[in-house]
C-alpha cells in the first residue's frame, strides 16, 4: 500500500479547503434553500460581450493567441486603465492577460517571493492569499483590520508588522468581505511608510468599479512613487459579470512583468482566445451597462444593511464591493456556528467571517450579488432566526 502522506506535498496538504465553498456545496442540495454565499454576479454577461465572444467562434478564432494575450486587448486595457484610474502601462511589455484575476494573484506573488519572505496581507480579505503565499515559498502575516477603522488599513498597523523578512503588501480594496475602500488619504499614508523600503505591492483592485456613496476608486499605482512598486491586478468576472469567462490581468513594470511572463508562459501558455475577444468588447462599450449593474447592487446594499440593523445587528456599511459584513457577536454564537444554524432552521445560507481570517470571528459575509427577491426572503428568515435565538447562545 503507498502511504499517501508520504507522497504528497506537506505545503499542499496542509492548506485548509476554502471556507466559501463549504456551505455554497451544502446548500446547492437543499431543497428551497437560499444562498448568499457566493460572489458571483447574477446579472447576465451584457450582450455586446457575448456577441463579440460569439463572433469569434463563427470566425474560428479558436487557436492559442500570444502568450500575454492579444495585443488589442492589452492596448485597450491600457487605454481603459488611464482614462479610469489615471494609469500609465505599456501593452508590449508590462500587461498581461491572465486565466481570471486569481492566476494574476498566483504568479505576483511567486514572482515576487523567496523562500521565508513574509506577505503582509489585511485582514479579513479573499482567502486565496495566504494560500498562494505559502505555496510560493512564503510567509503569511495577517494585519487585522478592525470596524472601527471602517475596515482600511491604518499607518500605525502596517508599522507594526514590517519586519526585515518583509517582502510583499497584498492591498485588497474594494474588500472582500467587508466592502471596506481605501480613500486616497488613506493610500497616501500608506505610501508614506513604503516610500523608502523594497517592500512591494500587490493590489488586487478586481471590484474597481463597483463603489458607492459617490466614492471613486484610487488605484494605489497612481500614488506619487507607487508605480514602480506595484502590481496592479484587475479583471472582468465581476464589473462585467464575467466570471465563467475566467480573464483578468496584471500590470506591474517591465521587470516584475517579465518574470511573472515566464511562470504564465510555462503554467498556462495563455487566457482563452474566444473570452479575449469578447472583453475587447467589454472595455470598450459597456461601461452604461456597469454602470446600470452598479446601480441595482447599490439598491440592494442599502437592503441588505438597513435589514441587518433593524434586526438589531450591527453592521458595518461597505462602500465597495457587494458583500455586506454584520457583526452577529451579540447573539452568542460563534460565526461558524450561525452559519450552520442559520442553515439549518432557515435554509439560508452566508460564510462564517473565519474563513477570511481569524479577525473575522463575530462576522458573517452576506453577497448582495442576488435578486431582490432572494434578499428580501433572506432577510425575513433571518430576522426568524435573530429573534428566536437573541440572547440564548449555545
Amino acid at each position: 500500500m503507498i502511504n499517501y502522506d508520504n507522497i504528497l506535498s506537506k505545503t499542499a496538504s496542509d492548506i485548509p479547503p476554502s471556507g466559501i465553498r463549504k456551505f455554497f456545496d451544502i446548500v446547492s442540495e437543499m431543497k428551497d434553500a437560499i444562498s448568499l454565499g457566493v460572489g458571483e454576479p447574477d446579472f447576465i454577461t451584457p450582450w455586446p460581450i457575448r456577441e463579440a465572444g460569439i463572433e469569434s467562434l463563427e470566425k474560428g478564432r479558436t487557436h492559442y493567441t500570444s502568450n500575454a494575450g492579444t495585443l488589442e486587448l492589452r492596448e485597450e486595457i491600457s487605454r481603459y486603465s488611464k482614462r479610469k484610474y489615471n494609469l500609465d502601462y505599456d501593452p508590449k511589455d508590462e500587461i498581461i492577460v491572465t486565466v481570471g484575476g486569481s492566476e494574476a494573484i498566483d504568479i505576483t506573488l511567486r514572482a515576487l517571493i523567496n523562500p521565508g519572505d513574509e506577505v503582509l496581507i489585511p485582514e479579513p480579505s479573499f482567502v486565496c492569499y495566504k494560500p498562494c503565499t505559502s505555496l510560493a515559498g512564503g510567509v503569511p502575516v495577517p494585519i487585522v483590520t478592525e470596524e472601527k477603522d471602517n475596515f482600511r488599513l491604518t499607518k500605525e498597523k502596517l508599522l507594526e508588522k514590517i519586519t526585515d523578512k518583509t517582502k510583499v503588501l497584498i492591498l485588497p480594496f474594494p474588500n472582500n468581505p467587508t466592502g471596506a475602500i481605501m480613500e486616497k488619504e488613506d493610500l497616501e499614508e500608506i505610501a508614506s511608510v513604503l516610500r523608502d523600503t523594497n517592500i512591494m505591492v500587490l493590489s488586487d483592485e478586481i471590484y474597481s468599479e463597483l463603489t458607492y456613496n459617490n466614492k471613486k476608486h484610487v488605484s494605489f499605482a497612481s500614488i506619487d512613487g507607487m508605480r514602480e512598486r506595484t502590481v496592479t491586478i484587475n479583471g472582468f468576472s465581476k464589473a462585467f459579470a464575467m466570471t465563467g469567462w475566467r480573464l483578468g490581468y496584471a500590470m506591474a513594470p517591465e521587470p516584475i512583468c517579465k518574470v511573472m511572463y515566464k511562470i504564465h508562459q510555462y503554467a498556462i501558455m495563455c487566457a482563452p482566445t474566444t473570452s479575449q475577444a469578447a472583453a475587447v468588447q467589454a472595455l470598450k462599450n459597456c461601461d452604461k451597462d456597469v454602470e446600470n449593474m452598479c446601480k441595482e447592487y447599490n439598491q440592494r446594499r442599502r437592503i441588505l444593511v438597513d435589514g441587518f440593523r433593524k434586526m438589531g445587528l450591527s453592521c458595518f456599511e461597505p462602500e465597495g464591493a457587494f458583500y455586506v459584513f454584520p457583526n452577529i457577536s451579540s447573539l452568542g454564537y460563534s460565526s461558524e456556528d450561525f452559519a450552520k444554524k442559520l442553515l439549518e432552521e432557515e435554509k439560508v445560507a452566508v460564510v462564517p467571517g473565519t474563513a477570511f481570517g481569524e479577525c473575522g470571528e463575530g462576522f458573517v459575509r452576506c453577497s448582495y450579488a442576488y435578486s431582490i427577491e432572494s434578499i428580501m426572503e433572506a432577510l425575513k428568515r433571518i430576522g426568524h432566526f435573530v429573534e428566536r435565538h437573541k440572547n440564548k447562545g449555545l
